[in-house]
């Protein structure tokens, strides 16, 4: 690339000329006057048809040479002629505020314009898959068929990018860095001569998850840099290395072409079976409110020459919270996906911790994007929550939790977005995956689903690559407001949706330079970075007898890992297997290694967190039975004895008849019970040496079932299993903290709340280490540092003492409410629960006591049985 600055006395079209094909033209003071000048001849592009014109104090303009745009001059500045009218329009115009070239341009916006603006398409693979999930074609071929440039536009993505004027594409897998930037240059190509010329905002969900087989070569690079999974990051109490996280994910993104990230998952995991805990920052709402903040800091911060304005610039992607309000308090743990998980529940009256990683992390941020650019609300319907106009709608229906809430009394007015598929119908069972997910609006119409959404205060519906729904919802209105109000309405959402796509530079130059994304993308600092996050996550839970790190020259034996059989979304079976845990290459770099049990000196077992169901199966119901079953955090037959009578929610049109949604007494085992079998067997057959179990943790489970049959225990939280071998052979001392508590028993499961934290009793170990949120050990023993004394017991568990009979309780936290009960279960932030004077309590009582600051956090469980 050949750089060539234009001074007043140098003639543009020799300049040109001299360049030949491929130049980048730096524009300096040309002309002294204000006039708007159509350059004569437009500037040469570089053999992929892309031009690049450098402003000398503004920023570099792109385009592409199929797009028909021309290049404009005033004051000796360019700027591109998106509209092709030969004027310079305020939205075209980089020295304009951001607010002001978007009011500008959504003025300018038919109704169908910004109904495609409100789009958010489906899942795109790149290149394109044959199958039923974002499956596109290429002239009516498939990509498979061969003979198909894997960067070329689909056939399903021109219609939508043209006919629905969609900009908003969501992004999956990605052949390699070099695909990914070919095509999104194709894609911006394509849009920049439709119309008003408004790029595409490609999108992310999180795709740096590490890869447990994949070894780590310090220095190498690599596709993309492998970070542990969120509750990962949550794991390490470190709010700078979630930052860091976010900032080279950033970066990464960029390169790809991606400009905005679903993400992050800020719901608070106060329900341990729900699934979707995985992808929290864990149960704690200060620790999530730091991380969220941390995270969002770092997606949307651009500083120095790539810095626009206030923080953002070209390395920004805008960052979409989720899920509003609080996605995690799932009834009996069932996710939202399903029709049979539709209800969020909150027995315990504890919605305001929910919100505290939206309100005081992600929404208040230490940068100077001060918050994050949008926020999607979960498919859940918060059962009971909307005060003001009583309904059980899905989030993204209700007016009360998106205006009157979000948007008047936390004075958010940033992008709100539908989760996927909201407006679609639902199937015919509720079990199924693909379809819609439209909770409480089943019976109504697509159009009116869209109608309800707009006027609860959403701007964009996530799924959905048809403009026709949007503008039926928007003749609704008509209807009902008249078209004045109509009109606001949309342009309101425009301004909100176009910001977005200013901010982060797209209208000046959407394009890529190939090979330096290729460059950018798992280049070796960043797979660094990724890696240390990753063992600075491993949390060691039992260490007995020091056993561990084992000592070098050593020889241990790794039974075979059992993978059960599984039936994906899709319906796909895939059938038992038995495999290696490690690849045996990369488990010899640390230690000898054996087959036989009886000649190693340890053994380490590797195995997963257990797979307790998604709590319903459709068969039940052809037996007469309601299809709700127990989702169980232990290996082995569990029975629900202490579940509910009645459910807190019930109802689904799929379910005609049910309106008891309980659970109660029946069993579930769960599918990966064999690693429990496999735990037994290596102790037995290691004959008092050392057994070590390595758990790949999604979710809370029981120790007690394998606890005492392992001399060491180590969580991690989707990581590389060299991370891990780094930690077991004392490469790497482990610094992580349990980001959740871990319970005694299903019991305790049974009768904590879905929507408080800390509720639940925690295991305690033979070494009498309590696994509660938090817990760790380094090679010194239980870790007690900075982030410990931040984090746990920010608000003191209450001290429960019985004399005579009578119980007292008590809060050495200033300004906490206690609350309690005497039956066992855990108690709701209630009146009637509220202490305030010493009690007589009936012998053999379970009194359970929480504290309690409100909009802050709440204390883990006290509990006392009188009598004992």
């Amino acid at each position: 690339m050949l750089y060539l600055s234009m001074k007043k006395n140098l003639n543009l079209p020799v300049a040109l000329c001299l360049l030949g094909a491929s130049c980048l033209i730096v524009l300096g003071a040309m002309t002294a006057g204000s006039a708007v000048t159509l350059l004569k001849k437009q500037p040469a592009a570089d053999s992929s048809g892309i031009v690049l014109v450098k402003n000398a104090n503004g920023p570099t303009l792109g385009y592409s040479t199929s797009s028909g745009i021309k290049i404009l001059t005033v004051d000796g500045l360019s700027f591109k002629d998106l509209n092709k009218n030969g004027k310079l329009d305020k939205y075209e115009d980089w020295r304009l505020p951001v607010d002001d070239r978007a009011k500008d341009l959504a003025a300018q916006m038919s109704v169908g314009q910004i109904a495609g603006l409100m789009l958010y398409s489906v899942h795109q693979a790149i290149p394109a898959l044959a199958g039923p999930f974002g499956r596109g074609t290429y002239n009516g071929k498939l990509f498979k068929d061969g003979g198909i440039d894997p960067a070329w536009v689909t056939d399903q993505q021109k219609e939508f990018l043209i006919k629905d004027n969609l900009r908003h594409v969501l992004v999956t897998t990605v052949q390699s860095p070099e695909v990914a930037a070919k095509w999104n240059n194709n894609v911006q190509a394509l849009v920049e001569g439709t119309g008003l010329g408004i790029p595409a905002n490609n999108s992310s969900d999180p795709r740096h998850s590490a890869f447990s087989g994949v070894e780590y070569t310090a220095g190498a690079g690599g596709k993309i840099s492998q970070w542990p999974d969120q509750l990962g990051l949550a794991a390490t109490f470190d709010p700078a290395v979630t930052e860091q996280f976010g900032s080279i994910a950033a970066k990464e993104y960029r390169a790809l072409g991606i400009s905005t990230a679903l993400s992050p998952q800020i719901d608070l995991g106060s329900e341990p079976r729900w699934v979707r805990i995985n992808g929290t920052f864990g149960e704690d709402p200060q620790l999530a409110a730091d991380m969220a903040r941390a995270y969002v800091d770092g997606f949307q911060t651009s500083t120095g020459s790539n810095e626009i304005k206030d923080g953002w610039g070209f390395n920004s992607v805008n960052a979409m919270m989720k899920h509003w309000p609080g996605g995690g308090p799932e009834e009996g743990g069932r996710d939202a996906h399903y029709a049979y998980g539709k209800y969020a529940v909150y027995p315990g009256n504890n919605f305001d911790e929910h919100l505290v990683s939206f309100i005081d992390g992600a929404l208040k941020l230490k940068g100077k994007t001060k918050m994050a650019a949008a926020v999607m609300p979960y498919y859940t319907i918060s059962y009971g929550r909307d005060v003001k106009n009583k309904e059980n709608d899905g989030n993204s229906y209700s007016k009360y939790l998106i205006t009157d809430l979000l948007r008047e009394k936390y004075g958010y007015d940033g992008v709100v977005c539908t989760d996927w598929l909201v407006t679609a119908d639902e199937a015919k069972t509720p079990d199924v995956f693909l379809a819609g997910k439209s909770w409480g609006m089943e019976n109504k119409t697509v159009a009116e689903r869209h109608y309800k959404i707009l006027m609860a205060g959403v701007d964009q519906f996530g799924g959905n690559n048809d403009a026709g729904p949007v503008i039926e919802a928007y003749n609704m209105g008509i209807k009902e407001h008249g078209e004045p109000f109509m009109h606001v309405r949309f342009v309101q959402s425009a301004v909100r949706l176009l910001r977005n796509i200013f901010r982060v530079g797209l209208f000046e130059n959407p394009y890529l330079d190939v090979e330096n994304s290729k460059e950018t993308v798992g280049k070796p600092e960043f797979m660094t970075a990724g890696y240390n996050a990753q063992l600075k996550s491993v949390v060691m839970l039992k260490n007995q007898g020091n056993v561990l790190p084992i000592q070098k020259g050593k020889t241990v034996y790794i039974p075979k890992k059992y993978v059960a059989p599984n039936k994906s979304i899709f319906g796909d079976v895939t059938p038992e297997k038995w495999e290696d845990a490690v690849k045996p290459e990369l488990l010899k770099k640390y230690f000898n290694v054996t087959d036989d049990p009886a000649k190693a000196d340890y053994a380490i077992v590797f195995v997963n967190s257990p797979n307790g169901g998604a709590g319903y199966d459709f068969e039940d119901t052809k037996k007469g039975g309601n299809g709700y079953f127990p989702i169980s955090l232990q290996y082995g037959k569990y029975t629900a004895t202490e579940a509910r009578e009645h459910s807190i929610a019930a109802g689904d049109p799929t379910e005609p008849g049910i309106t008891n949604r309980s659970y109660k007494n029946k069993s579930f085992m769960a599918a990966n019970a064999m690693d429990l079998k496999i735990i037994e067997d290596t102790r037995m057959a290691m004959k008092g040496k050392p057994v070590i179990v390595t758990i790949a943790v999604s979710k809370p489970l029981v120790p007690a079932e394998f606890e005492r049959d392992a001399n060491g225990i180590v969580a991690s939280f989707g990581v590389q299993n060299q991370a891990i071998l780094d930690i077991l052979s004392g490469a790497a001392e482990p610094s992580g903290l349990l980001p959740f508590q871990m319970p005694a028993n299903m019991q305790t499961v049974e009768l904590q709340a879905e929507d408080i934290p800390h509720d639940m009793l925690c295991y305690t170990d033979a070494d009498g280490h309590t696994y509660d949120f938090g817990f760790g050990m380094n090679w010194k023993g239980v870790i007690n540092d900075s982030r410990t004394a931040r984090y746990v017991n920010r608000v003191a568990k209450p001290v429960i003492s019985i004399k005579g009979g009578t119980v007292a309780i008590a809060s050495t936290t200033a300004g906490a409410k206690v609350y309690y009960t005497t039956n066992g279960t855990t108690p709701a932030f209630v009146k009637e629960n509220e202490y305030s004077k010493p009690f007589k309590a009936a012998k053999g009582s379970t009194i359970k006591a929480i504290a309690k600051v409100y909009g802050v956090d709440n204390s883990s469980m006290a509990e006392f049985k009188a009598g004992e």
